[in-house]
């Protein structure tokens, strides 16, 4: 089943993005590209709480997978 992401509404949108945003820094951080501030750095750069909450979930969800 296919879905079109443009059709989300913009709240569910900026959730994915920083969904893929968490994944790239956690990447970033594990191959020695950018230093582990960097997640620290992003999440104090959401200026919602709820989104930096996410962003912080996600960011401890993709740490477990890749292994950080």
């Amino acid at each position: 089943m296919s879905q079109n992401l443009a059709l989300l509404p913009p709240d569910e949108k900026q959730m994915i993005e920083l969904d893929k945003q968490a994944s790239y820094a956690v990447w970033q951080v594990k191959n020695g590209v950018a230093e582990r501030g960097i997640l620290l750095q992003q999440a104090q750069a959401q200026t919602e709480d709820s989104m930096r909450e996410h962003f912080e979930h996600c960011v401890e969800k993709y740490s477990k997978i890749m292994g950080l």
